[in-house]
């Protein structure tokens, strides 16, 4: 039976509760909560049906990638459960708006918004045929073993160090510079 509570306010309603996108069929295109922040951040920008909100998706895919309605209306459902979209019925089919809750929702998770468009970014780039080859692969089991390593002890400090390392290399790879560069 499922569980139709809504969120405390101190919850995360973009967490997990909504189901893994990418099902096994290939390479993951969307980050945990990254079609939950996208499918927000359309839904600000014009109401849609779950049907134009697929098609919109697979545009910036340029076709490549084209979300199941499996993935877009359970999602959907959770973010109307969630309080942050509503949903009006007129003429048969479910047209979503952002709600108030979900545009001050967008707009405290802007730098989460920022990170989901800059993997999304990344995803549709993938998805263009640009394997990864190994010397990648194990440089990045490498970053995230260093990243575990680290047991939480993260100072303020470090963590903008971090971030800026990290999303600087993200930016120097997407745009085929070296990270000195930038």
């Amino acid at each position: 039976m499922r569980d139709h509570h809504h969120p405390r306010r101190d919850h995360d309603p973009l967490g997990d509760r909504a189901g893994r996108p990418g099902g096994g069929r290939g390479p993951r295109v969307f980050a945990p909560g990254d079609l939950k922040l996208l499918l927000l951040d359309m839904l600000g920008s014009e109401p849609c049906h779950g049907y134009d909100l697929i098609r919109k998706i697979e545009a910036m895919f340029d076709g490549r990638y084209s979300p199941s309605p499996g993935v877009i209306y359970p999602t959907l459902t959770f973010l109307e459960e969630s309080d942050l979209i509503s949903a009006d019925s007129a003429g048969g089919k479910k047209r979503y708006s952002l709600s108030e809750a979900g545009r001050q929702f967008l707009a405290e998770e802007h730098v989460a918004l920022e990170g989901a468009r800059e993997r999304i970014a990344v995803s549709r780039r993938s998805l263009r045929g640009h394997d990864r080859p190994q010397e990648i692969h194990e440089a990045v089991h490498n970053l995230r073993h260093a990243l575990q390593m680290h047991h939480g002890r993260w100072t303020p400090e470090e963590i903008t160090r971090v971030r800026d390392l990290l999303n600087a290399t993200a930016r120097a790879v997407a745009g085929g510079a070296t990270a000195e560069e930038h």
